[in-house]
């Protein structure tokens, strides 16, 4: 392909720096063409260790740890690869991949190879001094308790909650006004330090937070307000809409209302988290409501019409004859809207108990026994 414009002689030429432009790469991290991505990344571990300007303070060093990023960065990439193997480092420019293609600088590259890989990085901080840790501020929970019908039916609520604020007095940053951050001793500024622990396999080394700057490589002297940590406790009142059909143990998130961040961190958010009292006569069962109602036998024979509590106010319910005891009748639609479905809702389902006399009068005993004679001779005259 590269011999399809020009003469001969020119082509050829154009053909052999292209597999030196080929090879540069290959041979900044000292690997075959046919070198595998382990290869590669292997190669590179231990070329960016070698180089990197905070280890090595040789002239050139940045240079040369730029150059194996550069080539690294091209080489573990597929299509990058396939681009840079066919056409050369023009090629891969040519596609909008040039340079250092997705990373704006080599010690970016560097720090995401290398992070969580215990030891592999030394503390090797990131260029610049120190590396202000931004940390997104907590989530807060507020216990919010709501009487029955206000959990069925939705309510809107205006609570007072706690939570942390940015300082005023230091604009968030924790130093006291008027004086200026120095370099952290322990760290270096690196906002890390290396734990060394020996084992029988040797020693292991863990890279870990910097405790005394909180990985900011940073110390300051405290703010007196927020004794620098940038946030002091403040009440606010807010209003909470909460939704028809919440129950016990729901939550309701309010973004962005927990705790602010730190360092330019994302603020938390707020969980209010229900607790419903719970309704002395009517019970909940998802989103169906549970009732049970007492009739007297003879009610239960021949019928009646009660009244009958729903979280709607009393509603008529009948109950047909010859209802036997613990039959369930149903009231459509008088149960709980279904959450963020309010115009969907469950039933009411109403138990019916037949109550039988312990004692009988007189009266009642004789008429009891002339209703059964009559229930006897029915059956008989089924029978002939």
């Amino acid at each position: 392909m590269c011999c399809s414009m020009g003469d001969s002689s020119s082509s050829s030429v154009r053909c052999k720096s292209k597999q030196i432009r080929i090879q540069d790469f290959y041979s900044v991290l000292g690997v075959s063409k046919n070198a595998t991505k382990a290869d590669i990344k292997s190669a590179y571990r231990k070329l960016a260790r070698s180089y990197h300007p905070d280890v090595n303070k040789d002239a050139g060093a940045e240079d040369k740890f730029k150059e194996i990023s550069n080539a690294y960065e091209i080489l573990s990439d597929d299509e990058k690869r396939s681009l840079y193997d066919r056409y050369g480092e023009a090629g891969v420019k040519g596609a909008g991949m040039g340079g250092m293609g997705d990373y704006s600088n080599p010690f970016d590259l560097f720090e995401s190879l290398f992070e969580g890989m215990g030891g592999m990085g030394g503390g090797m901080g990131s260029r610049g001094g120190s590396r202000s840790r931004v940390i997104d501020g907590e989530d807060e929970y507020y216990s919010l308790i709501l009487d029955f019908k206000e959990a069925v039916f939705g309510v809107e609520k205006e609570i007072e909650i706690s939570r942390l604020e940015s300082c005023a007095t230091c604009n968030g940053s924790g130093a006291k006004p008027g004086t200026k951050p120095t370099k952290c001793k322990t760290c270096g500024g690196q906002g890390q330090v290396v734990s060394s622990t020996r084992t029988p396999l040797g020693v292991f080394q863990q890279v870990m937070t910097c405790s005394p700057c909180n990985g900011t490589g940073e110390i300051s002297k405290p703010c007196g307000a927020c004794s620098g940590d940038g946030r002091v406790r403040r009440t606010k009142r807010i209003s909470l809409k909460v939704p028809a059909g919440v129950d016990s143990g729901s939550r309701l998130r309010v973004r962005g209302e927990g705790n602010a961040g730190k360092r330019g961190g994302s603020p938390g958010d707020l969980f209010a988290v229900i607790e419903v009292i719970p309704d002395p006569v009517l019970k909940r069962d998802d989103t169906n409501i549970l009732y049970t109602c007492k009739i007297s036998y003879v009610d239960a024979i021949l019928g009646t019409t009660l009244k009958v509590p729903t979280v709607d106010g009393e509603v008529d319910l009948k109950v047909p004859a010859g209802t036997q005891p613990s039959t369930t009748l149903v009231m459509a639609k008088k149960g709980v809207p279904v959450l963020n479905k309010s115009k969907m809702r469950g039933d009411q389902l109403v138990r019916v108990q037949v109550e039988i006399p312990k004692r009988l009068s007189k009266e009642e005993k004789k008429l009891v026994e002339e209703l059964a004679d009559m229930s006897k001779n029915k059956v008989a005259n089924s029978r002939r």
